[in-house]
């Protein structure tokens, strides 16, 4: 069965629209809502670059299918049907481009097309059953070809996202480390400069201090 929907801008990884019912009767249904927005984080790197794929998380997998920009990603139970999980994708794909083409690009806020939402419930509903005469015959399509498409787990492609979080993170700490240890090295000259030279600006101070006193005196 279809879990969880999910639309993104793969620029900058922005959700677009989402099933609203979706997750309410899944049980961890935020931790793998969490996990699709990692997904799409990812995505925004450019750090996979197929634009069909799948993704195997502990008994689900997620589909997601990109096309002019735009992510369309679904969770399904790892016993459905992969060719009919990216039909459906392909009829939401369709349906958002007809209908929200043109602002994709210049939305502004998560979720600007909430409003998906209902023909994403009204779709998901026909897919659902697996068995149906209209189902049986998507997945009898010799034209709709899914064996090429690669199938990946979760951590290794959210992993390569953390190894370039932390490699980011200990660039950043060593940044501001070296900062520290050039702040240090500067405080540590001045006070070598000072330590060289004091001795000899006070014989100076002295000298000048003695002189000025002898003229003052004579």
């Amino acid at each position: 069965m279809v879990k969880l929907t999910m639309i993104a801008r793969v620029t900058d990884g922005l959700p677009l629209a989402e099933g609203l019912d979706d997750g309410r009767d899944l049980k961890d249904g935020e931790f793998y809502k969490q996990q699709v927005k990692a997904l799409f984080k990812n995505l925004s790197r450019g750090l996979n670059e197929a634009s069909r794929m799948s993704v195997e998380s502990g008994p689900y997998i997620f589909h997601y299918i990109i096309e002019g920009r735009v992510c369309y990603l679904t969770m399904c139970d790892r016993a459905y049907p992969k060719k009919l999980a990216f039909q459906y994708l392909e009829e939401l794909r369709n349906e958002f481009e007809r209908v929200n083409g043109a602002q994709i690009e210049t939305a502004a806020r998560p979720y600007a097309f909430i409003k998906f939402d209902t023909f994403i419930q009204k779709t998901k509903k026909l897919y659902q059953d697996t068995h149906t005469q209209r189902n049986i015959a998507k997945l009898n399509d010799e034209l709709y070809e899914v064996h090429q498409i690669m199938t990946r787990n979760v951590q290794e492609v959210l992993g390569v996202g953390e190894q370039l979080d932390q490699v980011s993170q200990m660039s950043s700490r060593l940044s501001s480390e070296s900062r520290i240890y050039a702040d240090k090295a500067k405080d540590l000259n001045r006070q070598a400069l000072i330590r060289k030279w004091a001795p000899v600006a006070i014989v100076f101070g002295v000298v000048f201090l003695l002189f000025w006193l002898k003229n003052k005196i004579w």
